[in-house]
């Protein structure tokens, strides 16, 4: 059977740069516009395809070096292909974000954006090796989402693939037991909330000040949404349903969301914190 084109994207994680203005590209805008100075060292963790360090590029020249770090190699080649007119200001790491190596250098800033969930519950280690290579007077940028969980502690996006799995066939109260045969545990539940994260932070940073914002998604029609999850969340969900009902299950999660979208005037919405942290 031959892949069709949004399961092909979700397993290459390809289309982020479009998929990423419905919602990420606030948050780079958001933490880039805290920053003051003339950093010399941005280090991105999480750094996808690179539009982050591009735009702290160009909005500063007086960095030196821009670091990334991200997991995804195909994320990685498409940073390094967008990155290329920067030439030796940029270097790019395959990094598994739970166990990163060490960085030669310290940096000025650390940034993290819309990355975090995925690192649950391992988060701490991340701070740990954030604190060591923050330079002195450094700051660490971090954005958190934090939907609101049900009792099966689903929220956000969790709530429309149960909607789309019941569309293709799974009876809606079964849903909760498909995650936990498949192993995936809800990004709701991913996602601490805002004071367990400042708790999981506190040995190893300092909160110099927090922002909140209401992140909304809007869309114009199913099949932009279907790509928007593809390219945020991968094979994330669609590793619930066999690989013969995937297409079906990428275009009820499009369905799903343009039905939303036409009934309450946007599609998902919650609170998304930024966090100014700095070394103790």
């Amino acid at each position: 059977m031959t892949a069709s084109a949004v399961e092909i994207q979700a397993r290459t994680l390809a289309g982020y740069a479009d998929a990423s203005r419905l919602r990420q590209v606030q948050d780079r805008d958001w933490v880039l516009d805290r920053l003051t100075g003339d950093p010399r060292t941005l280090v991105d963790l999480g750094s996808g395809i690179g539009q982050l360090l591009q735009a702290a590029l160009e909005r500063f020249p007086s960095l030196e070096h821009a670091v990334g770090l991200e997991r995804s190699e195909h994320r990685i080649a498409e940073a390094a292909e967008r990155l290329r007119p920067y030439g030796d200001r940029v270097s790019l790491h395959q990094a598994d974000l739970t166990a990163p190596e060490p960085l030669p250098h310290r940096a000025d800033v650390i940034t993290s954006t819309s990355v975090l969930h995925w690192l649950y519950p391992h988060e701490e280690r991340l701070f740990a090796w954030v604190a060591q290579h923050l330079a002195p007077g450094g700051q660490f940028l971090l954005t958190t989402y934090h939907p609101a969980r049900d009792s099966d502690g689903f929220g956000g996006e969790d709530e429309l693939v149960r909607e789309a799995l019941t569309a293709v066939g799974i009876e809606r109260s079964f849903v909760p037991g498909v995650f936990r045969r498949g192993d995936v545990l809800p990004i709701a539940t991913r996602t601490r909330t805002p004071d367990d994260l400042a708790e999981t932070l506190r040995p190893h940073l300092a909160v110099a000040d927090r922002l909140e914002r209401d992140a909304v998604v809007t869309v114009d029609g199913a099949e932009q949404y279907a790509h928007f999850h593809a390219a945020t969340f991968g094979d994330y969900y669609a590793g619930l349903v066999p690989p013969d009902r995937r297409t079906d299950f990428f275009r009820a999660i499009g369905e799903t969301a343009w039905r939303r979208q036409q009934e309450r005037g946007w599609v998902s919405h919650m609170p998304v914190h930024l966090w100014q942290l700095t070394a103790h």
